[in-house]
């Protein structure tokens, strides 16, 4: 597998990580309207289960604020790491921006 391939695949993951995210967030909004919305006089079972929902609720939240920040680490690290490399191999890095510019330049000039 070469770099161009590495690195799509990566950058696919990343896409499907950040969309896995966005998901929870809603799910756990949602899930949050809804006990907010619920009957403050239910039964004893329904409170029962209403509680054990907001306990579930509060560890995904817990999650998935674990998951944002680890994203948040491993991002910061490759940005680090791109860093150095540049830093290591200037010419790499400017042919590398030279031919994201041509190939851009050339995507937006077509008809």
């Amino acid at each position: 597998m070469d770099q161009n391939q590495t690195d799509s695949l990566r950058h696919e993951a990343g896409a499907d990580r950040e969309r896995l995210l966005s998901h929870l967030r809603e799910a756990v909004s949602d899930a949050e309207q809804w006990l907010n919305s619920a009957p403050k006089d239910a039964p004893a079972d329904i409170e029962q289960a209403k509680k054990q929902f907001q306990d579930a609720i509060a560890g995904a939240k817990t999650d998935l604020l674990k998951l944002e920040d680890t994203l948040l680490a491993r991002g910061k690290l490759a940005c680090k790491a791109a860093d150095a490399y540049v830093q290591e191999s200037p010419w790499v890095g400017v042919g590398i921006a030279a031919a994201a510019g041509l190939a851009l330049g050339y995507l937006i000039g077509r008809d």
